[in-house]
């Protein structure tokens, strides 16, 4: 329903847009940098992770709705895109530190 591609959207996209644009923006206004051995595809892959927003979403989507329909399909939907966020997120930042080295903590 729609309900459901509306919060699937919002996990899925558009967090993890949010996430990459305003990090690339405070970059680039040089207000950070990003860190040593990491690069725009990291973020990226952070920007997915933060999909992840499952006890808010829930929170939200309890006070929004009133029909107890709407909270079943709600929940399922976050559950649903905070799993696949997870995932996806976990599958680009493992390809990306597939071939570098281990990076050793001098103390």
């Amino acid at each position: 329903s729609g309900l459901s591609l509306a919060i699937i959207a919002g996990l899925l996209i558009g967090k993890p847009l949010g996430i990459f644009s305003f990090s690339w923006l405070a970059v680039k206004l040089k207000a950070s940098s990003l860190p040593d051995q990491a690069n725009w595809s990291h973020i990226a892959g952070l920007g997915l992770l933060g999909g992840i927003g499952f006890t808010m979403s829930i929170f939200i989507a309890l006070l929004s709705f009133s029909d107890p329909e709407f909270h079943i399909q709600a929940k399922f939907s976050i559950l649903l895109a905070s799993i696949a966020s997870g995932m996806l997120g976990f599958i680009i930042l493992k390809f990306l530190g597939k071939n570098k080295k281990r990076m050793i903590i001098k103390s």
